[in-house]
């Protein structure tokens, strides 16, 4: 898909600025990064890029295409990279993202963004995380006028462009995410939802096949696993909206596969489906499996919530969180208020720390999540 070239940069480019820009992994590695960005003709695709704002190497694609997707190396941990990119005559600012760490990886995971708009992100940006973790329902749909197909994730970017352009986005799918007409009172004749979530799969550069993915960071053991789970209950109905979850599917085989890996001391569940039900999904297919990880994250509901069951962590959490509370019958903690989760990791340590923390900065919930087969302590 790409092909680098590495050279030293010796030209200058002037031309109009491109700032629609996200930062995405689509490989498992985070020695690697995806620099995104759109032009409105077809060309072709450069990075510019190195650890001042002297940048130094390139990477470039000759495809004539509107979408673009680069990958680079971010061979060097504890810096900062400086990169640009230029398509045509057209070129953007110099930007800046921080490698991975080696003592202390910072993790923010939100949900529900398509129902957040204009929400005050500057205490997630103090946070200054190295990684962004969405939890479904990105945008609202992509029918709506102006949210045609890519048009509903270049919208989103648009919202939050200095924090897109800083900090690698690892999103997953919500039914929001692939809603191609109105969903109506009952099923209709035609399918609501692309199940095959194509429109996201173009926008967003990520692992494997997308729509579901693992990503690792090594450094802190730390392993994550997205599913496509939401609106189970619709299965095998025009209103299905993910691929299959059934034991035996192929998504819950992919997920027993990389769930027993011992490879990792940390493991994060990512779904977009109410946590109880998962539990319980298919005479408890998931369940089992769900307990070789070490915590279940959701987007589920407009709301934060963290429940425990047999010594497991689950979290619900949302941007918007003024919502109905669809309590956990094993919760222990829940609120309703706009929120984001902060997860800190320091290298060696045997448990990650989460708080729920309001768009003021304020920590409405601490607790620790162990490595897996430990116990799970809030506090």
């Amino acid at each position: 898909m790409f092909r680098p070239l590495f050279l030293f940069l010796t030209t200058s480019v002037f031309a109009a600025p491109i700032d629609r820009i996200w930062l995405t992994h689509a490989s498992n590695d985070p020695s690697k990064i995806v620099v995104n960005w759109e032009t409105t003709t077809a060309e072709d695709s450069a990075v510019d890029f190195g650890t001042s704002g002297v940048l130094g190497k390139q990477v470039e694609v000759e495809e004539q295409v509107t979408l673009h997707h680069v990958e680079i190396p971010l061979e060097q941990q504890d810096v900062i990279y400086h990169y640009r990119v230029r398509s045509g005559g057209d070129v953007s600012e110099v930007f800046r993202v921080k490698g991975y760490p080696t003592k202390e990886l910072r993790l923010a995971m939100v949900g529900d963004w398509g129902f957040a708009k204009g929400k005050d992100l500057s205490s997630l940006m103090k946070d200054d995380p190295h990684l962004l973790v969405t939890l479904g329902d990105n945008v609202p749909d992509l029918h709506s006028k102006g949210r045609e197909d890519t048009k509903a994730f270049s919208a989103l970017i648009d919202q939050h462009k200095e924090l897109f352009r800083s900090t690698p986005l690892m999103p997953i799918l919500g039914n929001h995410d692939r809603e191609i007409t109105s969903r109506g009172p009952k099923p209709p004749a035609h399918a609501v939802y692309d199940v095959e979530a194509k429109a996201y799969r173009d926008f967003f550069a990520l692992p494997d096949v997308e729509w579901r993915w693992r990503f690792d960071l090594p450094a802190f053991s730390l392993r994550l696993l997205a599913l496509d789970a939401s609106h189970t209950k619709d299965q095998g109905t025009t209103w299905q909206t993910n691929h299959p979850i059934l034991a035996g599917s192929e998504q819950h085989m992919w997920f027993a596969r990389e769930v027993a890996r011992t490879d990792a001391d940390f493991v994060l569940t990512l779904n977009n489906e109410q946590n109880s039900l998962m539990r319980g999904y298919d005479k408890k297919a998931w369940l089992p499996l769900f307990e070789q990880s070490s915590a279940v994250f959701t987007g589920y509901g407009y709301f934060a919530e963290r429940a425990e069951y047999n010594g497991l962590p689950y979290f619900n959490t949302c941007l918007k969180g003024d919502g109905d509370l669809y309590k956990d019958p094993h919760s222990r903690f829940n609120a309703r208020e706009d929120h984001y989760l902060l997860l800190t990791l320091r290298a060696g340590s045997p448990t990650i720390t989460a708080q729920f923390k309001n768009l003021r900065g304020e920590v409405l919930d601490n607790s620790e999540i162990a490595k897996r087969g430990k116990k799970q302590a809030g506090r």
